[in-house]
């Protein structure tokens, strides 16, 4: 690299790190400008090379921070999401498997499958009315179990 692009890197580093604090991320941003200025072959003979470049790079961590937004939040915040699902599924899993065995299999038919309560009073021999109201009952045993107010 010669001494005029090595200082011209330089600056433009400096600058896309300025913007956004992240060292690779500047570095990346700095790279794909200098490409897209060499991509440019109009406005390399032109001069104001540096004020073609800062342009550049601006835009590229405007675009930076626009596809910022649109991801999904830190990993963190994910993880303790994803554990306290974990944990609310294992609960209600347990919670389910307590349950009297033709309960389970009512549960399992309507929210798991998602069969219709028509659908089910064909397949277990009953009426709609009775699955009904068996599924009312275990809906009621599992909240009496996993008390509301723990998972609010």
């Amino acid at each position: 690299m010669s001494i005029e692009i090595k200082e011209l890197y330089d600056k433009i580093y400096r600058y896309c790190y300025f913007k956004t604090n992240d060292s690779y991320v500047a570095e990346d941003l700095t790279q794909e400008a200098f490409l897209k200025y060499f991509s440019q072959n109009t406005y390399i003979d032109k001069g104001k090379t540096l004020a073609y470049l800062y342009t550049i790079a601006n835009h590229l961590c405007i675009d930076y921070y626009k596809k910022l937004k649109l991801q999904p939040l830190d990993e963190e915040i994910q993880c303790d999401e994803l554990f306290e699902n974990i944990n609310t599924k294992i609960t209600v899993k347990n919670a389910v498997k307590s349950l009297p065995k033709d309960m389970q299999e009512l549960l399992l038919l309507r929210y798991a499958n998602e069969l219709s309560m028509n659908e089910i009073s064909k397949i277990t021999n009953q009426s709609r009315f009775a699955i009904y109201r068996k599924i009312n009952t275990a809906l009621q045993c599992l909240k009496k179990m996993l008390r509301e107010e723990d998972f609010q």
